[in-house]
């Protein structure tokens, strides 16, 4: 199962460059996972997951739980160990979590996206529409159609997709 790594974010043109904590936690969970790669054209997903951690297996390592549904024309992604690349034509999604990082609840709309991620920094440039709640190791945050705030390490301010972002670490 790969990770469910979006956040918050509307505009024209998303884009967005991070180092988490939770990509920390995540090159524990992954470092020996094993390669894989898929392509498909019209696709749904619905999928609920419940990890006791501490597990010696690959996403098995720390506790997790939460659910996820998803449907959209056009996925190619490929993983192996704590890399990961994803591109994504039309699709909504929705989604809640809860792990050592934080709890999150999300729904998203895009038209297109492309995501890669190497363990804590990960990358993503896309046209869509997020709306969701955080809370977790890095801070609070909520945002609705692409507006609102978080707090935390890296405080932020975004309006319509547009983000402002300070690092305080």
């Amino acid at each position: 199962m790969s990770k469910n790594k979006t956040e918050p974010k509307m505009a024209l043109l998303n884009s967005k460059v991070d180092f988490s904590a939770d990509g920390v936690l995540d090159m524990i969970n992954y470092y020996d996972r094993e390669g894989a790669a898929s392509a498909e054209g019209t696709y749904t997903e619905a999928l609920t997951y419940e990890t006791p951690g501490f597990i010696d297996k690959a996403g098995e390592r720390l506790p997790k739980a939460g659910a996820y549904a998803a449907a959209g024309v056009g996925r190619a992604k490929a993983e192996y160990s704590v890399f990961e690349a994803e591109a994504k034509g039309p699709n909504a999604s929705a989604g809640a979590s809860a792990s050592l990082a934080g709890v999150s609840a999300m729904a998203s709309a895009e038209i297109a996206s492309a995501s890669a991620s190497a363990g804590p920094i990960k990358a993503k440039i896309g046209l869509g529409v997020d709306t969701g709640v955080k809370i977790g190791v890095e801070g609070v945050g909520v945002k609705v159609l692409g507006t609102g705030i978080k707090l935390g390490q890296k405080p932020s301010v975004a309006l319509f997709g547009s983000e402002v972002e300070c690092s305080v670490m």
